[in-house]
């Protein structure tokens, strides 16, 4: 059996449950491959159900008996504080754990895992600012003083993905905590590195036990988790065929979810605006994370004059960037997560050649890389709407060219699809762009540019999701609303 590579994380064999690092109840476990190099990078622990239930147990102990939900949100945010100092200092380990398990570059895996824990201080600063409590006149017969409160929905299971664990961890996590709500996070096999140093660091701040609990696991131990009697809400990001899965589960116990699903996001390009500009923004992101992005802005819509020079001018950016090792800084893109995704990639890019589409750059593996799980940058023109390639996520490095007889068809070439998540307008008139902004059917619209904002909020229409993450918009989901109907103010409130 081969050995695993060093990685910068110290109980991979355990699980960490109620604030210890504990044997599981099996000897299963998980290997997780190096995305560049195809070599053994680490073998994790294997939760089976004995292991969700204990951890589920712990969170449940720790939110009815414990101390956390029961101190001031400012005693939470200086746990957040701490948890954003530890994270950014273990920002090199955070990257390269990132880079090894998903292939994202390195540089780009830096910033991110710096982003991450800003978004800890960020929520953290949300307990001297966010009115958890707030005075409301009751109607006539309703008492004399009427209080909207918000509290925390309780036991939290996160289910993280393998694509972008590190950021999704902060959206989920922080807003959870600063709520007042215990956790268990549960973590994709194929990228389960994340997790564990956030365990690590949660241990190091002293965070009370069983406020956050970290197992890996599969589908099949992953459901029981989601079916489980004491968890209050789930939180999910992922595929939408597996949200579907979890929002009907969650939908026979009423339990409450949070849904950030796929995306078929369009680029919609008007007649004022530069082709080979535009060109140049959509392939200057379309490499981030090898395409492993929801959001990205595979759909590129133009009116028929313009197809063609779209098709050319896409092919010689998207076509340039350097594929490689996503620890050099020379490259522009480095390899998709697992062998089983660049299946994936291939098998859409064999299907989108076969329905008729033009392939007019990449499609095939790059023939200087004979390991790690690498595929050229994509272009296909002349692309259906209703095509394979055309309505389902492939997540990977493939843009999809479809013209449009006029502006007002791209814009409803645009909504027809099942998703709703992300969309570009690229227009050099403010005006325009807003005006097709609010006919988008999504959850971001930005203007000549692919671009989202947490601080803000994120998440989609239609089968993109079920909520927001991000900001506000994002703590708002890990709080119930209680009213409060009184004959005379409270203490405090005097």
């Amino acid at each position: 059996m081969a050995e695993p590579i060093s990685a910068p994380i110290k109980h991979p064999d355990r699980l960490f449950i109620d604030g210890s690092w504990v044997a599981p109840s099996s000897n299963a476990k998980f290997d997780v491959i190096d995305s560049g190099t195809e070599e053994l990078f680490v073998r994790v622990a294997e939760a089976r159900d004995a292991d969700v239930d204990r951890a589920v147990a712990a969170a449940r102990q720790a939110f009815d008996k414990g101390p956390w939900p029961r101190l001031s949100h400012g005693e939470r945010a200086s746990y957040l504080r701490a948890i954003a100092r530890e994270l950014a200092a273990r920002t090199p380990d955070m990257a390269r754990i990132w880079t090894t398990e998903s292939g994202v570059v390195n540089s780009i895996a830096r910033i991110g895992a710096n982003s991450a824990a800003r978004d800890y201080d960020t929520y953290a600063s949300y307990a001297e600012t966010f009115p958890f409590e707030e005075l409301r006149q009751p109607s006539p017969g309703s008492g004399k003083v009427g209080l909207l409160v918000r509290e925390p929905v309780g036991v939290v299971a996160a289910i993280i993905p393998w694509n972008a664990p590190t950021t999704m961890l902060a959206y989920k996590c922080a807003p959870a905590l600063l709520a007042g709500c215990t956790i268990i996070v549960k973590a994709a096999p194929e990228a389960p590195g994340a997790t564990y140093l956030l365990a690590e660091i949660c241990e190091k701040v002293g965070l009370p036990n069983g406020v956050l609990n970290i197992l890996t696991a599969d589908r099949p131990v992953s459901e029981r988790l989601v079916r489980h009697p004491d968890v209050d809400k789930v939180t999910f990001t992922g595929s939408t065929a597996a949200g579907r899965r979890i929002a009907s589960i969650c939908g026979e116990r009423i339990a409450r979810c949070t849904l950030e699903l796929g995306g078929k996001s369009a680029a919609v390009v008007l007649d004022d605006y530069d082709i080979g500009t535009a060109a140049r923004s959509i392939a200057g992101v379309a490499g981030l994370m090898t395409g492993q992005v929801c959001s990205s802005l595979t759909r590129i819509i133009v009116t028929k004059t313009r197809h063609d020079a779209m098709v050319d001018a896409l092919s010689a950016a998207f076509g340039a960037v350097k594929v490689g090792d996503p620890f050099d800084s020379a490259t522009g893109m480095g390899p998709l997560a697992m062998a089983r995704q660049r299946d994936r990639v291939e098998s859409y890019i064999a299907k989108g050649k076969t329905e008729g589409a033009r392939l007019a750059t990449g499609g095939a593996r790059p023939k200087h890389l004979n390991r790690g799980y690498f595929i050229e940058p994509t272009v296909f023109g002349n692309v259906d709407n209703n095509s394979t390639i055309g309505r389902e996520e492939i997540f990977g490095p493939v843009l999809s060219v479809i013209p449009a007889d006029n502006e007002a068809q791209a814009v409803e070439i645009a909504n027809d699809t099942i998703y709703g998540l992300n969309a570009s307008v690229f227009t050099n008139d403010a005006d325009r762009a807003y005006a097709t902004a609010r006919q988008l059917r999504s959850g971001t619209v930005a203007q000549n540019a692919w671009r989202s904002d947490f601080s803000i909020g994120f998440g989609g229409f239609k089968q993109s999701g079920i909520g927001r993450e991000g900001g506000i918009e994002g703590l708002m989901p890990f709080l119930e609303t209680k009213t409060v109907l009184l004959d005379a103010k409270p203490k405090h409130l005097r």
